[in-house]
């Protein structure tokens, strides 16, 4: 599987727009080489670098196996929002804390088959700081 966005690289940063300090939206998304088998998907946005731990941003369950991607701002197809770290069912974008330097937030992607089970996935790492 792969998974990218056409607003930033694997490995730059994350502009913005997407984070706590622009417009909080989640950008567009694209995935590919979802495995035969699937039943769905769940796509996640965490920051591993989080002073607490790994921190949620964004969890989406349930998206159909057709889908294909995310358009900005918006659930993929079939996906049900659930609580961020933030308490809310909705995308939180990066936001660390001032001054700490810059977080990894890691863009990923799995297919689980009927039970759960995860068949493949993919990811992409970006960063912010403020």
């Amino acid at each position: 599987m792969e998974i990218s966005t056409s607003a930033f690289a694997d490995g730059d940063s994350v502009p913005v727009r997407f984070t706590c300090e622009g417009e909080d939206v989640s950008p567009a998304l694209s995935w590919s080489g979802v495995p035969e088998g699937a039943a769905d998907l769940r796509l996640s946005v965490t920051d591993p670098d989080a002073p607490s731990g790994s921190f949620t941003h964004w969890l989406v369950t349930g998206i159909d196996a057709g889908a294909s991607g995310v358009d900005e701002g918006a659930v993929p197809m079939g996906g049900s929002e659930q609580r961020n770290g933030f308490g809310d069912p909705r995308y939180g974008g990066p936001c660390p804390p001032p001054g700490r330097g810059a977080h990894r937030y890691v863009f990923s992607i799995e297919a689980l088959d009927a039970a759960g089970n995860v068949l493949d996935s993919a990811e992409f790492i970006a960063r912010f700081g403020r």
